[in-house]
């Protein structure tokens, strides 16, 4: 996404905690700012802040899911959006995977590493607006019925001002 996100003019910058992806993709992609590390750690400290802050299908690995929450919120600029993708889990869809006897086949606790995390709107909600984002919006992905959808995107803003002051 790096890649194709840099072809489009952008400018990125990329954190990611597995020294043999980095390695990899900065190997593949020399002219992309890519590095190793981790939403646990002081990323806007080292890196700045963004316009645009973007993840995909990580918030469901993550043991902190506050920390990444809070470091996205502190890596965007006043006005800010963070772009953030995680498998979908509503109601629907869980009553759908149990009635048809397909958790283990669905959640996979065999997979190493896998995910540890089940986010429906309202819980990712509840996270985002606890670190000071405003409501997210959401976006179904991945099937044709949004119930059902193996995805969802949130799109949650940083506010322009906190507390009526403008942001540093």
């Amino acid at each position: 996404m790096a890649f194709e996100l840099s072809k489009k003019g952008f400018s990125v910058t990329g954190v990611d905690p597995s020294t043999a992806s980095i390695a990899l993709a900065n190997k593949e992609f020399p002219q992309i700012s890519l590095h190793l590390g981790s939403a646990y750690d002081e990323l806007a400290s080292i890196y700045g802040r963004f316009p645009i802050v973007l993840s995909l299908e990580v918030m469901e690995h993550l043991y902190d899911p506050r920390a990444f929450a809070r470091s996205a919120f502190d890596l965007l600029l006043p006005g800010g959006k963070s772009i953030l993708s995680t498998p979908y889990h509503g109601y629907w869809k869980n009553l759908a995977i149990a009635l048809f006897h397909r958790f283990d086949r669905h959640d996979g606790p065999l997979w190493d590493h896998g995910h540890i995390k089940f986010w429906s709107e309202r819980t990712l909600t509840s996270l985002l607006v606890e670190a000071g984002f405003a409501p997210p919006t959401f976006l179904h992905v991945g099937r044709a019925i949004p119930a059902f959808a193996k995805s969802m995107i949130a799109v949650a803003r940083k506010p322009a001002s906190l507390c009526g002051k403008e942001d540093p």
